[in-house]
């Protein structure tokens, strides 16, 4: 018979003529096989022939396949059934000569089957390589577990020293790893046992290590042997610690100790794919914990960039040394540096981002879009032509068997490629692999870099000024660039000499041999360079042992021109950059760096972040809290000091930060207390009977960048005890809420404090209880009160609980601003109170005005408003909505309680005296300010309390 002309794609007469050579041979030695076809099934029998001199040559020595597989088995392919199939072809088995062939059988079956669905069009690459991952992984397991069977009854069985069997487990390295295995690909593998000891049940005991190296050998063997039916898998087992010199097999503790010790970047690269084999149990779950430390660093880590940069010059040498021409894979733009640009990613963040941590390929590109690490097109590109070129690397492959990543060298496999893609010829094909490879070219050349990056640079004038020890000839190179600072030179001349003094080991030395002259060329574009020089050496002198951080910004531009930026901007910015190094991490992105949370939404963003810690690791917990603050406050920072954002929304949106914070923390607390005592009685579902008060500058909506804050603790609870386990007394139960909450907010990580919280407003200040019931709460209130508690009580606000609780406390303290007062008592008292905070606060020297405790400054405007609160309330209860003195005068005028010319006085005063506190706390300065600089709006102020609160 031969091909007919009616199928869909046309053969082309090369194809033809190799499909006939095949299809003769197969009836001539089974016609019988052949007659039983039907003319549609024929055709596609020699077309795939045709296609594939691996596939003809296994049906022609194996014919039983061919109906079998037009029953169905081409079209309909479950690759869970691999596991089980080979696992009841093997049991029989009990010679192991019998069990290569078993295997080898097996697989060639299954490839002849997955490389037909592959020409012929049945499946997408995505589950072909799925498949052929699973079916390797099938066949691996089912080798391992044969094997180890029959070892245990000839040697005993390898136990720890409990009597606990040990398993021989296995690594699955590359892209068997990451399930994305290639047609004909050798298996790198690595061999481990969980624990050391003996076996037992055997002639004589065996030391484990030497059970599970020999188990090893004969499973290499197993595998990799040529034989009559060919082989299972070129097994490659120089991955494993010191490679081909080392031991076959290690125990999980040796191979944990090599890591840490010995680990090498390449090796951090190849174990991003690592994976362990076959069903999943304890044992796979300890190896990969023990690691993850070693591929994923805590911070985010750009001596990834670099290491992988060396491993593609290497790979490019190799190239040109064997002449490789025309290699997918290898070649510029080739499958590896996808492979490269992906990995670099999750090398470098995988550390803080979990959902980077994967083995595939495909999931990591698609969590980097998610993540806003790549944008779409980048993705798209990527990913497409990636696809083309596994595509035709599987097709290459499935042609002969045969491990190849060039492109061919003769017309009939051109033609097989083009059938197979839907290409009308050679030149079509070529095109679009050329086009796939240039694209990724690009991005690898964007994201990783290249030999151009590595070029000497040493002829640059800020290499030299970097290396120069002559003052003379620092201050000449300088002077040829224009720049006359005599400031620059000097500190340039300490820092290095600091430096120099400094152990910081080579690789730490060689970075910074690199960065500095980036960093010179960024300083000297500054007004002021030897101004700028400062604060970023602070930086610079906090993260020279962590030599992570010199490599981010070494290899990241805009991180350096940011770090310089607000260095120069802000040295409060410089000094939490200096004391907070993994608040580099934020300046990668100067989108993202700038684009402030909107108020609403730091409690979501808050939530997604914490969602990348395990809920019960309460350290990483705490820790999580921390950054995110850091991060946020970084952001706020940023956008102030550039104007990005307006300064009378930065009170606000550290204040809805430090909200969001609050009720993580309170949640936090609330989860640990219930899980060990239980729930208070009387609870509807999401209750807590509790909630946080704000006062002061968190009550009053005006936090600034250091502000601790000032809290008092509420609940509802009547009495009765919690239901856990160990139940408590509810007054009990929220006191250790409160003491839990604290503990939260003021443990020191790494990161710091989370804030500092002072808690000397609650009912009797220090003396009295850390959490009050809100009845108690409101007779203290009434009764015991002093007047300054109930001006903190204007600036009290509910910031956290149940609603019932919220709609308690607001009753409470509209019952106590209403009461109606003797105005001159009070003004006695208001003005007392004010005169013993300024003679214990005010501290400025002569001709200096303190922003908040001179006469006329913020404190005297926040007693003023607090007085006519006080003193009007019973009156006019509008007077009880707000907490911030700018809406109170606002109220206030509209009342006609305040003359509107000294609302707005007060008003502009106040802010203007805030926004230069907020300004000189930026600047790392304390808030003081020369006289005369506030002198007319601190008289207005002055006069203005004097009519009001004067004798």
């Amino acid at each position: 018979m031969e091909l007919g002309c009616d199928s869909q794609k046309p053969f082309s007469e090369l194809l033809c003529k190799q499909a006939g050579k095949h299809w003769h041979l197969l009836v001539e030695r089974w016609p019988e096989v052949v007659t039983e076809l039907s003319l549609i099934e024929q055709q596609e029998l020699q077309r795939v022939m045709g296609l594939s001199d691996y596939v003809a040559t296994q049906l022609c020595r194996h014919p039983e396949w061919i109906a079998p597989f037009f029953s169905g088995q081409l079209t309909r392919l479950d690759r869970q059934d691999f596991a089980d199939e080979i696992q009841s072809l093997l049991d029989p088995v009990t010679q192991e000569e019998t069990a290569k062939s078993v295997l080898r059988n097996y697989r060639n079956r299954q490839m002849v089957r997955l490389a037909w669905r592959d020409f012929m069009g049945y499946s997408p690459l995505q589950e072909s390589l799925l498949d052929l991952s699973v079916l390797a992984e099938a066949l691996i397991i089912g080798a391992r577990d044969w094997l180890y069977r029959e070892m245990c009854q000839s040697l005993g069985t390898p136990c720890d020293c409990n009597g606990k069997p040990q398993p021989l487990m296995i690594l699955g390295m590359g892209k068997l790893g990451g399930r994305e295995l290639n047609f004909s690909s050798d298996i790198d593998l690595i061999f481990t046992f969980p624990e050391h000891g003996e076996t037992q049940g055997g002639r004589r005991s065996l030391d484990n290590q030497q059970f599970f190296i020999r188990m090893g050998q004969r499973l290499v063997n197993l595998l990799g042997q040529v034989t009559v039916d060919g082989f299972v898998f070129r097994v490659d087992m120089r991955l494993r610690p010191y490679g081909e010199s080392g031991p076959l097999v290690v125990s999980y503790s040796a191979l944990e100790d090599y890591y840490q010790e010995q680990g090498r970047d390449w090796e951090r690269y190849a174990m991003v794919k690592a994976r362990a084999l076959g069903p999943w149990t304890q044992y796979s779950d300890e190896l990969h914990d023990l690691l993850r430390p070693f591929v994923y660093r805590r911070y985010i880590d750009f001596s990834a960039i670099d290491s992988l940069r060396r491993m593609k010059r290497l790979i490019a040498q190799e190239v040109r040394r064997r002449q490789l021409k025309d290699n997918i894979k290898l070649g510029a733009g080739g499958i590896r540096e996808v492979e490269f640009v992906v990995q670099s990613f999750q090398l470098i963040r995988g550390g803080r981002e979990p959902a980077l941590r994967s083995q595939s390929l495909f999931d990591a590109i698609d969590t980097l879009f998610s993540l806003g690490q790549l944008e779409y097109l980048a993705v798209d590109e990527l990913k497409q032509s990636y696809l083309l070129l596994r595509r035709v690397e599987n097709l290459l492959q499935a042609i002969g068997d045969k491990q190849t990543q060039t492109l061919p060298d003769n017309g009939l496999d051109w033609h097989r490629l083009c059938y197979a893609l839907g290409m009308a010829n050679e030149a079509e094909l070529r095109s679009e692999v050329e086009a796939a490879m240039f694209k990724i070219h690009r991005h690898f050349r964007d994201t990783v870099g290249g030999d151009e990056d590595n070029e000497e640079q040493s002829d640059s004038w800020a290499c030299q000024l970097w290396v120069c020890d002559s003052e003379e000839d620092i201050q000449s190179l300088l002077a040829e660039r224009g720049i006359e600072d005599n400031e620059l030179w000097s500190s340039l001349a300490h820092w290095r000499e600091t430096v120099s003094r400094r152990a910081i080991g080579p690789r730490g030395r060689d970075t910074l041999d690199k960065l500095m002259p980036k960093m010179l060329e960024e300083l000297t574009l500054q007004p002021n360079p030897g101004k700028a020089f400062k604060p970023v050496t602070g930086v610079l002198e906090q993260i020279l042992t962590r030599t992570t951080y010199l490599e981010l910004l070494c290899e990241n531009p805009g991180a350096r021109q940011q770090l310089v930026s607000l260095c120069c901007a802000s040295p409060w910015i410089a000094q939490q950059l200096a004391k907070f190094p993994m608040l580099l991490d934020e300046l990668i992105d100067p989108a993202q760096l700038y684009d402030t949370t909107s108020l609403d939404d730091y409690g979501s963003e808050l939530r997604q972040y914490l969602l990348r810690v395990p809920e019960e690791d309460m350290e990483q917990q705490m820790e999580a809290l921390r950054q995110f603050k850091l991060s946020q406050q970084l952001k706020i920072a940023a956008a102030d000091v550039t104007g990005v954002l307006p300064i009378m929304q930065v009170s606000d949106h550290l204040t809805f930060l430090a909200e969001a914070i609050i009720e993580q923390v309170v949640q936090q607390a609330w989860q640990q207390m219930t899980e060990r005592h239980g729930v208070p009685p009387g609870l509807a579902d999401g209750e807590i009977g509790f909630a946080v008060v704000g006062y002061g500058k968190l009550g009053g909506i005006e936090l600034g960048y250091g502000s601790d804050l000032d809290l008092v603790f509420l609940h509802n609870a009547k009495g009765g005890s919690t239901d856990g386990d160990k139940p408590l007394d509810v007054g009990h139960f929220y006191l250790k809420l409160a003491q839990r909450i604290l503990h939260l907010f003021s443990t020191r990580t790494m990161s710091g404090e989370l804030y500092e919280v002072d808690m000397r407003l609650r009912p009797s200040g220090a003396s009295g209880l850390l959490v009050s019931e809100i009845g108690h709460f409101g007779e203290y209130q009434q009764q015991e009160a002093w007047t300054w508690e109930h001006q903190a009580l204007v600036r009290a606000r509910f910031v956290f609980g149940d609603n019932a609780l919220a709609q308690e406390f607001q009753a409470v303290r509209d019952s106590v601003l209403r009461q109606a007062r003797d105005r001159k008592q009070l003004a006695s008292e208001v003005r007392e109170m004010r005169l013993k905070m300024r003679d214990h606060l005010l501290k400025a020297p002569q001709g200096m005005f303190d922003l908040k405790q001179s006469v006329g400054g913020i404190a005297d405007i926040e007693f003023i408003a607090q007085y006519l609160v006080l003193a009007h309330a019973h009156k006019h209860p509008e007077l009880c909505i707000w907490s911030d003195n700018v809406r109170i005068f606002e109220v206030l005028a509209e009342l006609e309680l305040l003359p509107l010319m000294s609302a707005q006085h007060l008003t502009q005063a106040y802010c203007m005296l805030r926004d230069e506190n907020h300004r000189l706390t930026l600047a790392g300065l304390p808030g003081l300010v020369a006289q005369e600089k506030v002198a007319e709006q601190a008289e207005r102020v002055s006069n203005i309390y004097e009519l009001i609160l004067g004798q």
